[in-house]
């Protein structure tokens, strides 16, 4: 069962949740959202995106957008990925969806170890998507709006399997990787992609 963000903060106080989806993937963006949802939010069946179905989640994510009292979604590119790089780029996607709300938060909550710096006071909180409901409406936010994206992406690049793996390093991607060599929107940085011989 999901824990309650009032241990870390008073009932009056506006919280905003963090979360990425796409760190561990050779390839596409990487996502960020944050969600405030308010006190009276009603949103049932919130929790870690990772241990909801992709249906649960996508109803989840509609959800929140109609009933959230503010919330954004943002991206880093691979080109930024593989300049910054990953940790770096995803804090920096935070950071955008942070910076694009429409309503100030008083505290900012971020999943994991890592916080983006913003001029809002903001704690990381270990497994906070798991434990903070705004935490985990944002990392339903990030993981269905990448796994549109790598959709999307799916069309443009049938031969690697995008709209089954997300970009994943599966057998199957790893595979079609030997095969077709990388594509534009693979991650260069990534061991798995910098150490394949092809020229791109």
């Amino acid at each position: 069962m999901i824990g309650s963000s009032t241990q870390y903060c008073h009932d009056d106080t506006i919280i905003c949740g963090v979360d990425e989806a796409g760190r561990g993937p050779l390839a596409g963006p990487v996502y960020a959202a944050c969600v405030i949802l308010g006190k009276d939010h009603c949103i049932e069946g919130l929790d870690d995106s990772k241990k909801l179905s992709a249906s649960k989640r996508s109803l989840l994510a509609i959800a929140i957008k109609n009933h959230a009292k503010a919330w954004a979604i943002a991206s880093a590119s691979v080109k930024e990925i593989d300049q910054f790089n990953i940790l770096r780029a995803s804090l920096l996607a935070m950071k955008r969806a942070v910076e694009s709300l429409t309503v100030i938060p008083d505290q900012v909550l971020v999943d994991g170890i890592h916080s983006p710096t913003l001029s809002y006071p903001v704690r990381a909180i270990i497994r906070g998507d798991s434990l903070i409901p705004e935490i985990s409406a944002a990392s339903i936010l990030a993981k269905t709006e990448r796994d549109l994206e790598m959709q999307r992406l799916h069309a443009h690049f049938p031969y690697y399997g995008f709209d089954q793996h997300k970009g994943y390093p599966t057998r199957k991607h790893l595979a079609a990787l030997e095969r077709h060599g990388p594509s534009e929107i693979h991650r260069k940085s990534f061991a798995p992609i910098r150490l394949l011989k092809f020229d791109y």
